[in-house]
């Protein structure tokens, strides 16, 4: 069963129940037990992973916990093993036939698309050299200017910035490094070991107003931070070469594509979903927006905070969206917790 329908029949079975949970709610705090939830290196899946924890616990009466994670480890690990409970942020394109697989042995189940208007991947320059070279609209466009994208130390010598390292999206960035011919056009695929690092660069490439290339996507606050305009790919989107090649760690003669648009899911494993089925609803229904997002890893940021203390600002800040989550009995006890 695809994502979509997946979510909409646990949406049907959260709606058919919701007049239910008022009564029940009582029974929710002694029978979540212990749930495991990956938390994600990047900001948007850290935050979620410490809402998830705090209502959970709060909410529900669970032993939630967060455990390391990042995409690749946590996918095997979900699908193979059915561990960690909870998956709060997965970009899912990458994997969609294995998880459906996974899902259809009921090792997993997908939960919310967890970002309702989705995410956006690619690559991206800032958007003070897009204003002052208008031709550069398509990543070809970028890569016949590797002078507009030198780094010190490389006159010259166009830097292109991977994806950070452990996270999927290094396959495609490398294969679609290849398809375009980049190294032949005189760029250099620079590694990032992590986000940080990855910002950082950024950061550093605003303050010295210079040029900057390289994968990143949303919602992020670095976004809203500097600005920064996404380059349109030369070819359409090819589903056929995407899982062909694209996705492909070992592929050998990589295309000229399109990133995928992105589905983000939360994934539960099937013996949470089976043995909590409250808050499994709540793990069904609960989303949130690019514009929210952007705004708590703003503040976040802004105020050095970690992913505990931002899941804490959203929940004080906007209790219009995370009411709309749960059951009155379950809201009023995350309330009173806060």
């Amino acid at each position: 069963m695809s994502p979509a329908r997946r979510l909409a029949a646990c949406l049907g079975l959260a709606i058919a129940a919701w007049t239910t949970w008022v009564p029940a709610a009582k029974a929710t705090t002694t029978s979540c037990g212990t749930v495991r939830i990956a938390a994600m290196n990047w900001g948007s899946a850290e935050v979620m992973a410490a809402i998830d924890r705090f209502i959970l616990a709060h909410g529900f009466g669970c032993d939630a916990v967060l455990v390391p994670g990042d995409t690749m480890s946590t996918f095997e690990s979900m699908t193979g093993r059915g561990e960690p409970d909870v998956a709060p942020e997965i970009f899912v394109n990458q994997f969609r036939d294995e998880l459906d697989e996974a899902a259809s042995r009921g090792r997993i189940d997908y939960g919310a698309k967890v970002l309702a208007d989705g995410s956006q991947e690619g690559f991206w320059i800032p958007k003070y050299l897009a204003d002052a070279h208008p031709e550069i609209r398509t990543l070809s466009d970028a890569l016949a200017r590797p002078d507009l994208f030198a780094e010190p130390g490389e006159p010259g010598k166009g830097i292109m910035r991977n994806c950070p390292f452990g996270w999927g999206c290094q396959i495609m960035v490398e294969n679609l490094f290849r398809a375009y011919g980049a190294e032949g056009r005189g760029f250099r695929l620079a590694p990032s070991d992590s986000s940080a690092a990855l910002d950082a660069s950024i950061a550093e490439a605003f303050a010295e107003k210079r040029g900057w290339i390289g994968y990143y996507w949303s919602p992020t606050g670095i976004l809203a931070r500097y600005p920064m305009k996404r380059l349109a790919f030369d070819v359409p989107f090819d589903r056929e070469e995407w899982l062909r090649c694209t996705t492909q760690p070992d592929c050998t003669d990589p295309k000229p594509n399109a990133w995928t648009p992105a589905d983000v899911y939360t994934l539960v494993s099937g013996r949470f979903e089976r043995a909590s089925p409250f808050a499994m609803r709540y793990l069904a229904s609960r989303s949130w927006r690019n514009d929210t997002v952007n705004r708590v890893l703003l503040w976040k940021e802004d105020n050095h905070a970690d992913g505990e203390a931002a899941a804490r600002h959203f929940l004080k800040s906007y209790p219009s969206i995370w009411r709309g989550w749960l059951p009155p009995e379950a809201a009023e006890r995350v309330a009173r917790a806060l």
